[in-house]
């Protein structure tokens, strides 16, 4: 396994691969990442894994100076996982100038849920995203499905720009209480990460209630908010698979989506029904 810092090496090293794998990631690596790699290794002949703390995607007062960089652990799981290439780039190698071409998010599709809560994130997912496709060239990408949002968008991204890349979405790894795994849990007190378990149950709560037959999304949401009463919550909101607004649920083509604050931590959650 190469660790890569440079754009120029690691296009030259993966000049002529014709079966390449890519994991874009900010690292601080755990089972979920791992799930992506290990299904990037099953597919591909060459898997390359990103770690880069993107500037643009976090908003005025978020965590970017706080959020955990971990690379030697990174490193570690990258190899026993089968990776071939870390990319590993610093801020200057990703964005060389001040006065630089923009990508911008969906009008709408960009601004609803996520992006209502945080204005202009998508703009920067999207813009580091590209750059990382351009650089890497791969056959296929892998993202996790609980930034459900995100993963809709750079789908998108892709088929509006044309982008020749095939976009694999990889189920939620969660934790032994259902807590969707992140890089931010680790974020949580004892305390917090008790409260924290309480997300999943709301998610499960809902799901039993559709396998029983239940399809009205104001009773599935009231349900959920029941449920998070203890909780700070942001939004609880069911949609189609092209985040537009349902009042039924349209079985195969509905997620219900939910953030919650836990302590001055932010959680998301989702599930397909």
């Amino acid at each position: 396994m190469k660790v890569i810092e440079s754009v120029k090496e690691l296009r030259a090293e993966l000049n002529g691969k014709s079966d390449v794998g890519f994991v874009p990631t900010m690292g601080a690596l755990h089972r979920g990442h791992k799930a992506l790699i290990d299904r990037a290794r099953e597919e591909n002949r060459t898997v390359v894994l990103s770690i880069f703390v993107n500037p643009t995607q976090f908003l005025k007062g978020e965590d970017l100076s706080k959020y955990p960089r971990t690379f030697e652990a990174d490193r570690e799981i990258a190899l026993r996982s089968g990776v071939d290439y870390i990319f590993f780039p610093n801020i200057d190698e990703i964005y060389g100038s001040s006065d630089e071409v923009q990508i911008l998010a969906p009008k709408v599709g960009g601004y609803i849920l996520e992006g209502s809560r945080r204005p202009d994130h998508f703009n920067g997912v999207l813009q580091v995203v590209l750059k990382l496709f351009n650089i890497v060239q791969p056959h296929r990408a892998y993202f996790g499905k609980k930034d459900a949002q995100q993963l809709s968008l750079i789908q998108q991204m892709v088929d509006n720009l044309f982008i020749p890349i095939d976009i694999v979405p990889i189920d939620i790894v969660r934790d032994s209480d259902g807590l969707a795994l992140s890089s931010r849990n680790r974020y949580l007190s004892d305390s917090e990460r008790l409260l924290a378990g309480t997300i999943p149950k709301g998610i499960e709560e809902a799901s039993r209630l559709v396998i029983a037959g239940e399809r009205d999304v104001k009773t599935l949401v009231r349900r959920v908010n029941e449920i998070y009463k203890d909780l700070d919550v942001e939004y609880i909101e069911i949609v189609n698979s092209k985040f537009n607004s349902i009042s039924e649920i349209e079985i195969g083509n509905s997620i219900l989506l939910v953030a919650v604050k836990i302590g001055t931590t932010r959680l998301i959650d989702n599930i397909w029904f």
